[in-house]
């Protein structure tokens, strides 16, 4: 396999990896509702997922290291040349800095912050991350009060019913 082949199949996998790590992180966050273990699940196995194809992919054609700690090693084990493990390195920062710019140009639109909090000054991206903030911040914390007495609830229906 040419040197050129294996550094483009070292570039391509990296940043294959990295946007599908990155981009089912923010969708599996996005998903979950605040449930953390159900994002990390759906991160780990996108992530596991990915690894068998890229691995299986580009294994024969660069070895798939992806990685220029892994890479370091190889140098270091004395299996790769110094020239070829920079130009590894290379290869797989530029692929890695392409596919966090990848992930982020999907989701680019949850830096906007549309979703403001009737109760704070928060703002979200998506009306589930509002709902779930406002579930878990605000019901807690009881931020309805009766103008009337000192009662306080955690929900606006429930200070209707309180003053009626």
């Amino acid at each position: 396999m040419t040197p050129s082949r294996r550094l483009a199949a070292e570039a391509l996998g990296t940043f294959s990896l990295l946007a599908t790590v990155i981009g089912s992180g923010i969708m599996a966050e996005r998903l979950a509702d605040g449930n953390l273990a159900l994002a990390l699940l759906g991160n780990t196995i996108p992530t596991g997922a990915i690894l068998v194809v890229l691995i299986t992919v580009f294994g024969p054609i660069s070895g798939a290291q992806f990685n220029p700690a892994v890479t370091l090693c190889f140098w270091l084990r004395g299996e790769m040349k110094r020239q070829e493990a920079l130009f590894y390195i290379c290869a797989q920062i530029f692929g890695g800095i392409l596919g966090v710019f990848a992930a982020h140009m999907m989701f680019d639109h949850e830096k906007r912050r549309d979703h403001a909090c009737p109760h704070c000054a928060a703002a979200f991206g998506e009306v589930n991350h509002l709902t779930a903030h406002i579930r878990t911040v605000h019901e807690k914390r009881k931020d309805h009060a009766c103008p009337h007495c000192a009662a306080a609830f955690g929900e606006a229906g429930a200070l209707t019913k309180h003053v009626r």
